[in-house]
């Protein structure tokens, strides 16, 4: 039993009929009720090494073999000497069941069985939440609600939650909850595969720390996606370290379009995330550029407007990194940059100019006939927008089908922005990122990703965009883990920068 996050190497992710397959075929080579009582004490073990000093535990039980694993977890502990208090939801397992050996087993330990929800205790060292787990669908009803709202006022009254597989209540693939009643655990220790609605989205909040027990059976690695970590830094680095002879010359350049008047500072945070990343010269292409050095970055270079009409043949193989604070300014250059750049980074006003005006759109379309790749790097309410939905609610609702469907639309690799980020290209398989924290909920740390991933594309042209997007997006996470309280966009750049120097 280990913890998941943060993550360091590729870990599969599993949706609910996958789990389901993996689980049948692991019971057919087990003797009956084997894997069961391992969940079970697994669960058990994990209660009691978050709290090596309790005394009383809750255990709330659905019908199903997610209830099963709580019933023997509540054995277990109370052979170890612990007050335990069970309820028990919804009808009896079917006879034969594991679910009803666990059943029976606690009825011959002489475990209080309870069905009255009033009756809960009102404070326990541990809940465990073992209520529906893998197979919910719909919004919890009737008496399973009660049951987490029963669990909400322990979790009020201080009591650790630590779910079973899933947190009740939850959408197993997308994270969502299902209804207005849902478990948020402390801890939720899951078995035999990773679930992708634990790590993106509202399920990265409401499961708490993951932990997974692949209960003696080999991991299948044939999953519907992957999370990935901060391998995937030690992976670019290795593959695009720098020689003794290397120069700027070497090491590609960028150009930011952006900055309007007023919002100058997001284009200053993008262009100097690039050159922190390694670019080998960056250029800041503002809508009202006045010519003056940059403050405190006197290496960043400018980009006269007339640059863009000339030929394209003289800039085509730069990174554009589009949009950071760029406003309605940029629509002009940005049209141009679709049409004529090999490589490009849409973020921010970029995308929404994409999404307003249906030229852009065709333009964005026809680059990968070219063979042109594009990063398209949206937060949800600009994921929205693209894909003409009234809210960022509605992105929010299923983050993998919107960035699924935006990277179909637009043949292009795309970055869901948010808790747990998506990563999806055409014919890849989809990614969540596992690593980063809430430090990175403040202003500016989407312009220092793009700018990130347009420094590191300059210096790997051939690299994947897919690989180069899960790259960045790892470096953006994990810099910013250990951060208890909110990170400054600038100091952000100088944490990532630091990273280059730690996995050297």
């Amino acid at each position: 039993m280990l913890p998941v996050l943060p993550a360091f190497h590729d870990r599969s992710l599993h949706d609910a009929p996958s789990s389901r397959r993996i689980e049948s075929a692991a019971l057919s080579l087990h003797p009956p009720h084997t894997l069961i009582e391992r969940a079970g004490l697994a669960v058990a073990r994990l209660a009691a090494a978050l709290k090596p000093f309790g005394q009383c535990a809750v255990v709330v039980a659905g019908p199903g073999n997610n209830g099963g694993d709580g019933l023997i977890a509540a054995r277990h502990l109370a052979a170890r000497g612990w007050a335990v208090e069970v309820l028990l939801v919804g009808p009896e397992p079917e006879p034969g069941s594991d679910a009803a050996h666990a059943l029976d087993a606690a009825r011959g330990a002489g475990l209080r069985l309870r069905q009255d929800i009033p009756l809960m205790p009102r404070r326990a060292d541990v809940a465990i939440d073992a209520l529906l787990g893998l197979g919910a669908s719909r919004a919890p009803e009737g008496a399973f609600a009660s049951a987490i709202q029963a669990i909400a006022m322990l979790r009020d009254a201080g009591t650790t939650v630590l779910a079973v597989d899933v947190p009740s209540g939850i959408d197993v693939r997308t994270g969502q909850a299902l209804g207005a009643d849902a478990v948020r655990a402390h801890h939720t220790l899951t078995f035999l595969t990773l679930k992708p609605g634990l790590f993106t989205g509202e399920g990265r909040a409401l499961a708490g720390r993951v932990w997974f027990d692949d209960l003696g059976v080999p991991v299948d690695e044939s999953g519907v996606g992957l999370l990935f970590g901060a391998s995937r830094i030690a992976r670019w680095q290795s593959a695009f370290a720098r020689s003794a002879a290397s120069h700027k010359g070497r090491n590609g350049d960028v150009v930011v379009l952006g900055g309007a008047p007023t919002m100058r500072g997001a284009a200053w945070l993008a262009a100097t995330s690039a050159l922190s990343a390694g670019a080998g010269r960056v250029y800041a292409a503002l809508p009202d550029d006045d010519g003056q050095p940059w403050p405190a970055r006197p290496e960043l270079m400018h980009w006269p407007a007339a640059r863009w009409s000339a030929s394209p043949h003289t800039w085509r193989d730069i990174v554009a990194v589009c949009g950071c604070g760029g406003g309605t300014a940029i629509a002009s250059a940005l049209s141009m940059v679709l049409h004529g750049a090999t490589r490009v980074v849409l973020d921010a006003d970029a995308l929404n100019l994409v999404a307003a005006d249906e030229t852009l759109q065709h333009a964005l379309q026809r680059r990968a006939a070219h063979g042109w790749p594009t990063i398209l790097t949206p937060h949800p309410l600009e994921a929205a927008r693209l894909l003409g939905l009234p809210s960022a609610a509605e992105v929010q609702a299923d983050r993998l089908d919107a960035a699924t469907r935006l990277a179909m639309r637009f043949s292009a690799t795309v970055v869901l922005k948010g808790s747990g980020s998506v990563v999806v290209t055409p014919e890849r398989r989809l990614s969540i990122n596992g690593t980063g924290s809430s430090a990175l909920a403040t202003a500016g740390t989407g312009d220092v990703l793009a700018g990130w991933i347009g420094g590191l594309w300059a210096q790997s042209p051939g690299i994947a965009p897919h690989d180069l997007a899960c790259a960045a997006v790892a470096w953006h996470g994990a810099a910013a883990e250990g951060h208890a309280g909110p990170l400054l966009a600038a100091d952000l750049i100088d944490a990532m920068a630091a990273l280059h120097s730690r996995s050297a």
